[in-house]
């Protein structure tokens, strides 16, 4: 099987689709964007986490068997070197937008889409962190005006 991301923050919503694709056969190889395609398709200040990190994480969860790094804004050329049984992708994707389903398919391969936990989301993590720091800095701002009276 072969999936492939950002993974940026990793997450509740990646463990559990990581889970879901690891389920589909018997090996999960995860392709993984670099930081140089992560700032292009998502802009700074992406990645959070830099590529050797990001891997590290990935690499130590049992769902995942090996990660591959690639460079492109899509995973075509890992796929087409790859050519894995089963093509994994959130079902925010329609199966018909999916990179590297022809390949697949045409090698007698499965594309199938994986449900995303609701709620989840590595921006939902960063504007929960973001939020909580402006809290705790008007916080400490009001205390420190409060005690300057």
């Amino acid at each position: 099987m072969f999936t492939n991301g950002t993974f940026d923050i990793l997450h509740r919503g990646h463990v559990e689709y990581l889970s879901a694709a690891r389920r589909m056969g018997d090996v999960l190889v995860v392709g993984l964007n670099t930081d140089a395609s992560i700032r292009r398709i998502k802009g700074d200040p992406r990645p959070i986490n830099r590529g050797p990190d990001r891997a590290a994480v990935l690499a130590g969860l049992a769902a995942v068997d090996f990660v591959c790094f690639f460079s492109g804004d899509t995973p075509l050329r890992l796929i087409t070197a790859v050519v894995p049984d089963v093509l994994v992708k959130g079902a925010d994707w329609s199966v018909a937008a999916i990179v590297g389903r022809e390949v697949v398919e045409r090698h007698g391969g499965r594309v199938r889409t994986v449900r995303l936990t609701p709620g989840r989301s590595t921006t939902g993590v960063i504007e929960r962190i973001l939020d909580a720091y402006r809290r705790k800095g008007k916080a400490q701002h009001t205390l420190a005006a409060e005690q300057g009276r």
